[in-house]
């Protein structure tokens, strides 16, 4: 029994706002964001492709996919606080033995296998979480602020590592990546963060306050959840949104075989990752008021962007330029809108692991990231766009189908 708990001036909400854009910008920013910057000189020294040195990121994500089993009922029985500053302080110890690894296969192992299963808790789990107990209100909000973080992490990380790099090398610029998220995170983490708002004697932000005793999270119990059509439609809306959100590495290829250079075709990706940026915030906002509205625009945005890349031989540079913003948005789409819906749909009570089991679905799409591309050397890349076209088109279908009702 907490007795009566009242919200006054500050809100420590924001406190574990902070958090999260910290572990999503620095932990996330450095481990995902800015993998590819270290593929060249890696490969190069240990003497393997370029491509078997990646596969350690198919590891990745399929080491977090088996964590997401069990990572949702963990952080409902344990302290997310203690598992968030362990994943963390594993992550950054993994980064750091990084700087001295000579075989591909501790790659593999550490860099796939490890840092994948802390993911589950740092990347898929960490904020949705926190932000569903933290607040009653602009969750979607938060949630797009958090999202966010991880792009203008790599914004600014990959820049600096790539000088850190040239200047010092692989090694000591991993080294250094470690040091950041043992030095920096990790405390922040340990001695700010807090499970519920009852720990710091407080409602969630926009509880009404009454007061009265805080009343339990509205939603759906887990068992009857994963009877429901509408868990495995949301499963099958965060599938073919990551399917789709994944197509941005095959950008810089298109962009050159529309007779661009190189240049225009890293404009474009930036283009991306600006439009993704701004999509996280926005459809945040958006779906705090409409859910059917966050789903139009992020499919809408990301069809018109795919039309607009398709044109690019007509139309030239504006067109895949523009194109490359409007798809950040469905890129966008595949983390906040999943959130809000599965939110929306199930509710807060067991939302921990409920979304753990539908996010599955989120690493299982990257893993045949890589079939994506030699899907679109034998198909052409025409081809496969239009298959993200339809892909973003039945996704929007799922995700009006799970909210024609409320069910509790």
């Amino acid at each position: 029994m907490h007795g009566i708990i009242k919200n006054k001036g500050f809100h420590y909400g924001y406190v574990i706002v902070f958090c999260c854009v910290l572990i999503m910008a620095i932990n996330v920013g450095l481990v995902t964001s800015c993998a590819g910057i270290f593929y060249k000189p890696v490969s190069e020294e240990l003497g393997v492709t370029v491509g078997n040195l990646g596969l350690y990121m198919s590891f990745n994500f399929l080491f977090s996919a088996l964590t997401l089993f069990v990572a949702g009922r963990m952080i409902e029985r344990f302290s997310i606080r203690l598992l968030l500053s362990v994943s963390s302080l594993v992550m950054g110890g993994c980064l750091i033995s990084m700087a001295f690894f000579n075989s591909v296969w501790q790659f593999y192992v550490v860099a796939g296998g490890v840092i994948g299963i802390t993911l589950s808790f740092l990347l898929y789990l960490s904020f949705p979480v926190l932000i569903n107990r933290w607040f009653n209100v602009r969750v979607g909000f938060f949630i797009g602020i958090c999202s966010a973080a991880a792009s203008i992490g790599g914004i600014l990380f990959n820049p600096l590592g790539a000088y850190w790099i040239t200047e010092y090398g692989w090694r000591i610029t991993y080294g250094i990546f470690g040091t950041i998220v043992l030095l920096v995170v990790t405390p922040v983490i340990w001695f700010l963060l807090r499970d519920y708002p009852e720990d710091k004697g407080l409602q969630p932000y926009g509880a009404d306050l009454t007061g009265k005793e805080v009343q339990p999270k509205e939603g759906i119990e887990y068992a009857k959840a994963i009877r429901m059509p509408e868990f495995y439609g949301l499963i099958l809306f965060a599938f073919m949104m990551i399917l789709v959100s994944t197509l941005h590495l095959l950008i810089p290829v298109y962009v050159t075989k529309l007779d661009f250079s190189l240049e225009v075709a890293g404009f474009v990706a930036a283009g991306v990752m600006a439009g993704g940026t701004l999509g996280k915030i926005a459809l945040g906002i958006i779906n705090d008021r409409n859910n059917k509205l966050g789903i139009l625009t992020s499919s809408g945005l990301g069809v018109v962007g795919f039309f607009l890349w398709l044109n690019g031989h007509f139309a030239g540079l504006w067109s895949v330029v523009a194109g490359g913003f409007l798809f950040g948005w469905a890129y966008a789409g595949t983390t906040v809108q999943t959130m809000m819906l599965v939110r929306t749909v199930f509710g807060s009570k067991n939302y921990a692991q409920i979304y753990s089991k539908v996010s599955i679905a989120l690493p299982c799409g990257g893993i045949l990231a890589a079939a994506e591309g030699l899907l679109a050397d034998k198909i052409g890349y025409a081809s496969v766009f239009g298959l993200a076209i339809v892909l973003l088109l039945l996704s929007a279908c799922i995700g009006f189908f799970v909210l024609r009702k409320k069910f509790y």
